[in-house]
């Protein structure tokens, strides 16, 4: 992954990126600043929480799909165990998405977690076990999406390698079959 966006090109879809970092910084936000405001921990806790599941909903259903065009969902099948299912734009489709998009997609997915992670080790160190609740419910969401949205991308990859060895496959089996015919 590259460390810096690719310069000189425009967001293709700007609201979807304002709304994708918009929950994450609300999220934050709030939870940094209501220990300076607020006394009250079931609303600090509530609200953070909230801002963090309407982060990893929309992240999951909206942006994920239009910036990078991945979708993952977990279902369990009639035995209980749980499947992992995957969605990922044909070939043509993902080569055009937007490059910043994506960037700004995969860095915020990722620094939201760090972010959240050294939150818990503040709360570790002062010994706050209510905090690393509310950091803890929020990390999960932010680790949720990030290991779907991972092996979504690596499935996506091997679905399009499996699809460029068959199409190879087939075109070299159909020119050899039209060279016999020819002969």
């Amino acid at each position: 992954m590259d460390l810096n966006p690719p310069p000189g090109e425009n967001y293709a879809h700007p609201k979807i990126c304002f709304f994708h970092v918009f929950f994450k910084a609300a999220a934050l936000a709030f939870y940094i600043l209501s220990a300076l405001f607020i006394s009250n921990f079931v609303i600090i806790f509530v609200v953070t929480v909230l801002l963090a599941a309407l982060d990893f909903w929309v992240v999951k259903n909206v942006s994920g799909r239009i910036l990078v065009g991945l979708r993952w969902w977990n279902e369990i099948n009639e035995d209980g165990e749980s499947v992992w299912r995957f969605e990922c734009l044909d070939q043509e489709s993902l080569a055009r998405m937007n490059k910043k998009d994506s960037w700004l997609f995969w860095w915020t997915l990722y620094l939201t977690a760090v972010v959240w992670v050294v939150f818990a080790i503040f709360s570790l160190i002062r010994l706050q076990a209510d905090y690393l609740l509310v950091v803890g419910v929020c990390l999960t969401l932010s680790i949720a999406n990030i290991i779907g949205f991972t092996k979504c991308r690596k499935d996506a990859k091997k679905q399009l390698q499996a699809f460029a060895t068959q199409t190879i496959a087939s075109r070299f089996t159909s020119s050899i079959q039209s060279a016999f015919t020819a002969v």
